[in-house]
């Protein structure tokens, strides 16, 4: 592969919305690798995490570079999730996450997705996804969660990241259809 200088796509909204399984759907049609905005911010991340993401991540895909490397965040205290080492590099690099919207992030973005999903779909999902992780109850899970969306809830009210977006899908429709629906979106916007 020659140097790829890449664009990135930003797929937001609330935690448990849908994000990770469109981006997996769409990465296949695009042959594109997946960023995760979780291996950024982990739990009690400093409000700069986006910072690591544009010097470890951003730049050096856009200047170039064949592989990323880098550290992943803790998101329990247990936790400890192996470094991403020699990711490849692709044209196009998906950003996943809540805050993969935000203001210091769209510059960089060449096209921006966001999943609306009902918040009592994205709490179901939430607790059957991490049920039985770092050993806590269902409630304390749905403590955990109530405390995350709060916390979207005050990024959303800040950088209003549905407002920007190239194209608004729905958490609750198929992946495929969301998938063909921005491909097709896509092919207009980045032409």
């Amino acid at each position: 592969m020659d140097n790829v200088n890449s664009i990135f796509i930003s797929i937001d909204g609330h935690g448990g919305s849908g994000k990770s399984s469109l981006a997996k759907k769409l990465a296949e049609s695009l042959k594109a690798e997946i960023i995760h905005i979780d291996d950024f911010t982990g739990l009690g991340a400093n409000t700069d995490w986006y910072k690591t993401l544009i010097n470890k991540v951003i730049e050096p895909s856009q200047s170039g570079s064949k592989f990323l490397s880098y550290t992943r965040a803790k998101w329990w205290p247990e936790h400890t999730p192996k470094p991403v080492k020699d990711q490849p590099v692709t044209s196009v690099m998906i950003v996943e996450g809540v805050c993969s919207s935000r203001a210091e992030l769209r510059s960089y973005m060449a096209f921006k997705i966001f999943v609306d999903t009902p918040r009592s779909i994205c709490i179901e999902r939430g607790i059957m996804r991490d049920k039985g992780m770092g050993g806590k109850s269902d409630e304390e899970i749905l403590a955990q969660w109530n405390q995350w969306l709060e916390w979207d809830d005050l990024y959303f009210a800040k950088d209003n990241p549905k407002s920007v977006a190239d194209i608004i899908v729905s958490g609750t429709d198929s992946y495929e259809k969301s998938r063909d629906a921005i491909l097709l979106k896509m092919n207009h916007v980045l032409k």
